[in-house]
């Protein structure tokens, strides 16, 4: 039934999310390189032209003159550092190389570092031009050695104790310091790839329609029957039999039509209905074939059209519609007069018959229940395809007159909350639900639906093996020819009408 709280997400659940938005990734990461590639075309190259200073004391030579020296020239050396970017160093290198900009503006494009514990001072520019770069660096280079030992020159005359020397003069870059082509490309690949994934688990998270078995367990835990995978050739032949007999859609059918056997072990559940919770979600074909592969298997089927709003099983098999199940409810003909045989296997349907005005009533009376009891009194089994949950009630009426209910998810079409409603309807009229099958899965991927098959050349056939699960299932209620369970008289009256009788006949009313 109907989980309320739903597991949380873990690690399988974000690499299934990952999968089926593979394509929603892969964009983002290649818009994340094409902005990286974009930004280091577009962006205008920088060179960087660096320059050296030896910041030294002028002692007598001394080992004590050494070290005090050191440590004066190491506390002084992030003074100098500080004072490179000021107007009294600058202005003379923009004076020096007649440059059109002011000593802020200039500021803007060095930097002056040291490392610690050193007496060393690196001064970096960069500019548009590599040689102007280099003409820059060198020149503010030169200033702050006139600058420090201005500076630092006693005010009673004679020379600074600091000396400053160039140890690595500037020259002009090779090539540009920016943009960094390979470092773009490698963060718009990681921006890319990290929206790409975080909208991935977004939409996932927003997104609530059911696209496979895991999307499933968050609503509810009833057995998966089956899973059939999207044709479009099925969207113009969607009938079993049109498909070839070792066809994937034929096997899927096949492994239903065993799981539904195996859900229904104790044979309670002769009569089931197919419904589904929104329209268009493959119930009515679901059905279809679903009692096509239960008749191929050898066993009597009826199949009943009770969608009294929107019947298609007439037009799917291409049988009268206008006489059916509307009609015996009515009490205008018997039910025997209106199955129609269909197939070369034992398959009779019952269409909907006229489209009535009130189709819940009808659905829900005792003649309804009256009929269906007659059929399971007959048939092994007999597939009833209803309206859609959501919309109307005819499926909620029409499940407490049966053994069990099969609900047809449509894959990427139903959303989760809307699946619980319908589970939720069926759980309040105390519904026997044997089990949900999607539909419309992907082929790949996944949320694709794995199966197994049989080959032709096996020693037992699939349709034995499923024949054997509906023998097991039916233990004690074997299928019998209908007209056996016929009186004479009827049979004789039956055989004026169709080759085989097929319902024991009644007076109306029974």
């Amino acid at each position: 039934m109907a989980d309320s709280g739903g597991p949380g997400l873990d690690l399988r659940d974000y690499l299934r999310i990952l999968r089926n938005n593979v394509i929603l990734i892969v964009a983002a990461t290649l818009i994340g390189l094409l902005g990286g590639g974009a930004a280091s075309v577009l962006v205008k190259p920088t060179y960087t032209s660096d320059t050296q200073l030896f910041v030294a004391i002028q002692s007598s030579g001394s080992v004590a003159d050494l070290q005090q020296g050191n440590t004066f020239s190491q506390a002084r050396v992030q003074s100098y550092v500080k004072t490179v970017a000021t107007p009294i160093v600058l202005q003379p290198a923009i004076d020096a190389l007649d440059l059109n900009t002011t000593a802020d503006e200039l500021s803007k494009h060095l930097t002056a570092t040291t490392d610690l514990n050193t007496v060393l001072i690196k001064i970096s520019v960069a500019d548009g031009s590599p040689v102007r770069a280099a003409a820059i660096a060198q020149a503010v280079a030169d200033s702050l050695i006139k600058v420090v030992d201005n500076l630092e020159r006693p005010k009673t005359g004679g020379s600074s104790p600091v000396s400053l020397s160039v140890v690595t003069p500037a020259e002009a870059p090779s090539a540009p310091s920016a943009p960094n082509t390979r470092l773009n490309l490698f963060l718009g690949f990681a921006i890319g790839l990290a929206f790409g994934m975080g909208a991935a688990v977004l939409r996932s998270t927003l997104d609530s329609r059911i696209r496979g078995e895991a999307d499933l367990r968050h609503v509810t835990q009833a057995p998966l029957l089956g899973g059939i995978s999207f044709d479009q050739d099925a969207v113009r032949k969607p009938l079993l039999t049109q498909a070839g007999p070792q066809s994937q859609r034929a096997e899927t059918f096949r492994q239903l039509r065993t799981n539904l056997q195996f859900a229904n072990f104790s044979g309670r559940a002769r009569a089931v209905l197919i419904t589904s919770s929104l329209p268009g979600e493959g119930k009515s074909t679901t059905a279809t074939n679903l009692a096509i592969s239960l008749a191929q298997a050898g066993h009597s089927v009826c199949l009943v059209d009770a969608d009294l709003r929107r019947p298609m099983i007439g037009e799917y098999l291409g049988l009268e519609r206008n006489a059916g199940l509307t009609t015996a409810l009515v009490g205008v003909a018997d039910v025997n007069d209106l199955l129609q045989p269909w197939g070369d296997d034992n398959l009779y349907v019952l269409t909907s018959g006229e489209v009535p005005p009130n189709p819940s009533e009808l659905l829900g009376s005792d003649e309804m229940k009256d009929v269906i009891s007659r059929l399971e009194s007959v048939f092994d089994s007999v597939i009833i395809d209803a309206p859609p949950l959501l919309p109307v009630t005819d499926a909620a009426v029409l499940s407490q007159h049966v053994g069990g209910v099969v609900i047809v998810v449509g894959a990427q079409k139903l959303r989760q909350q809307e699946l619980k409603k319908s589970l939720d309807a069926l759980e309040m009229v105390g519904a026997n639900i044997l089990g949900m099958v999607l539909n419309r899965l992907p082929i790949k991927g996944p949320d694709s639906y794995a199966y197994s098959y049989y080959s032709a050349t096996d020693k037992t056939s699939e349709s034995e093996i499923s024949g054997h699960a509906i023998n097991r299932t039916m233990a004690g209620r074997s299928a019998v020819p209908i007209r056996d369970s016929l009186g004479a008289d009827d049979v004789a009256a039956q055989q004026q009408i169709r080759p085989a009788s097929t319902f024991p006949s009644k007076g109306p009313g029974v």
